[in-house]
């Protein structure tokens, strides 16, 4: 699958603005974290992109959510994205450097959309990594992220502080197809 016949999907399937965002936001840090690691982009890209494309479906199943998107797929993505979309919701284990990196990378595009959010500007501009890492340690701030999930980048030989600065980074050079 091309990543415009992805687009697509995900707008076929998933009505919610923000959620496209947040989609869109985990491909690019897919993305990047691709080339830090030497990755094809494409595939961890589409692996970002889709893994929430069964949202609508099981918004109030959370049993489903993974199952119907690798149903929704059916063969038109290869097993190993499959896979990272099964692993970012917890319905297999991470065990592959994608797997692990889209289970970090799920909360952590929330979290940094909500930093930029807190903000006067309202813009990713304006967000740095200090201000992510002084924020991860207020447990009352984007209570929704969860910080053992964004703490697993470890498991890919990430520190946070590089994992965010990789994430940010990524980030920002959407920042206005997203709005921020």
């Amino acid at each position: 699958m091309k990543r415009e016949e992805a687009l697509e999907l995900l707008k076929t399937h998933v009505s919610n603005k923000n959620l496209i965002n947040h989609c869109l936001a985990c491909e690019a840090i897919m993305r990047r974290l691709a080339r830090h690691f030497g990755q094809d982009e494409e595939t961890w890209g589409l692996a970002g992109l889709l893994h929430d494309l069964d949202y609508d479906y099981t918004k109030d199943k959370p049993e489903e959510h993974g199952f119907k998107s690798v149903e929704i797929l059916g063969d038109s993505v290869s097993k190993e994205i499959k896979d990272a979309i099964l692993a970012h919701c917890e319905k297999k284990a991470p065990e592959t450097l994608m797997e692990k990196a889209l289970y970090a990378v799920d909360p952590t595009s929330g979290f940094i959309v909500a930093a930029a959010l807190i903000r006067p500007e309202k813009k990713l501009a304006f967000v740095d990594v200090p201000f992510l890492l002084n924020r991860f340690k207020e447990k009352g701030f984007a209570r929704g992220a969860n910080r053992d999930q964004m703490k697993s980048c470890e498991s890919i030989g990430l520190t946070l502080e590089e994992f965010y600065s990789l994430a940010l980074e990524a980030m920002k050079e959407i920042a206005e197809q997203i709005g921020l």
